[in-house]
């Protein structure tokens, strides 16, 4: 996806760039059958403690998976995404890698926020604008559900990190909240926000009645890969001449996982062949992960993928008319 030249030079200038309805409601339903699925795992858990960075809280819940892409298919693509790879590309240029992915799940009512901290604290690169996070909001986002804050040109200072005592493995730093200028930034389900490795930023307590998450997908520029280890397979390159759509990590392309099919639907639908040319790879690829799910305990004889993915495809039918028709796993 294409951002605005405004929006390159706010993230320039002020380290961050916000780009509401990056993905649309059909790949935001899809991406939320997919958290659904991790939490109903048992895949998250909680990392809130009780002040002492050790004992985890029976009040508190701040519900993490890192790192993400090894326990989802769905999400491990979305790197891929020609438009995820252009936005990244518009802003910290040409050769850049996959970092590190992960989410976190504030329910309703009793959901904690992630204190203060800067992204380079942890990973340690020359130059912070060298790497960009990109948050999305899978629920809508807002003040009164802990959205995420933001101090805008904070990469120019280098804060001083010490361990968090409310989680059982962060760190954070001390921003003065009277004198910083902060940005919540609020926006709905499938907006994006794009911040560089040293912007100061936290999340917020929860105190709505609905749950809300965010996933957090960090990039790098490729000549800073020696300094974060790892494989091709944990760190493939998304841009630039080694990138191979994932044939080189994964053996698969990894590429058309999100799957527009236009702006036409009805005509799509009416042509036979190619209808049948894009819904055979799709039943055959979920097929295959079908067969790696436990059966639904809900629906005996039916997997967890089928309870995701029919309910889905039967919803996109049953909207009628509708703008985008999305095959397979997202958009």
């Amino acid at each position: 996806m294409q951002l605005t030249t405004q929006q390159v030079n706010q993230f320039n200038r002020d380290g961050y760039a916000i780009h509401n309805g990056f993905f649309n409601t059909l790949e935001v339903a899809a991406m939320q059958a997919e958290l659904k699925r991790l939490v109903d795992d048992g895949k998250l858990r909680n990392v809130a403690t009780d002040r002492d960075g050790t004992t985890h809280s029976k009040t508190v819940f701040n519900l993490q998976i890192c790192p993400l892409s090894p326990h989802s298919d769905l999400f491990r693509s979305l790197p891929f995404s020609g438009k995820v790879r252009e936005a990244v590309r518009q802003l910290i240029g040409e050769e850049f890698v996959f970092q590190l992915d992960q989410i976190f799940l504030k329910p309703a009512k009793s959901g904690g926020g992630t204190n203060w901290h800067q992204d380079n604290a942890y990973f340690d690169i020359p130059d912070p604008q060298q790497g960009t996070g990109m948050w999305v909001a899978l629920h809508d986002a807002t003040v009164a559900n802990g959205t995420m804050h933001i101090v805008p040109g904070s990469f120019r200072r280098e804060y001083k990190h010490d361990r968090d005592p409310g989680s059982d493995h962060h760190i954070t730093c001390e921003v003065d909240e009277d004198i910083d200028d902060i940005l919540a930034v609020e926006m709905g389900a499938g907006g994006v926000l794009f911040f560089n490795y040293g912007t100061a930023h936290c999340t917020r307590g929860n105190t709505t009645n609905t749950d809300r998450a965010g996933l957090a997908l960090h990039f790098l520029k490729a000549e800073h890969r020696h300094l974060i280890g790892g494989t091709d397979n944990n760190h493939p390159y998304l841009c630039g001449s080694h990138y191979s759509g994932g044939r080189k990590e994964y053996g698969e392309n990894m590429e058309g996982r999100i799957r527009i099919a236009g702006n036409n639907p009805e005509d799509w639908l009416a042509d036979g062949n190619r209808w049948s040319r894009t819904w055979r790879p799709v039943t055959d690829r979920t097929s295959k992960i079908a067969a790696r799910q436990p059966p639904s305990p809900e629906y005996p004889g039916r997997h967890a993928w089928d309870q995701m993915f029919y309910p889905f495809m039967i919803g996109i039918f049953e909207q009628g008319s509708i703008e985008r028709f999305a095959i397979g796993q997202l958009g």
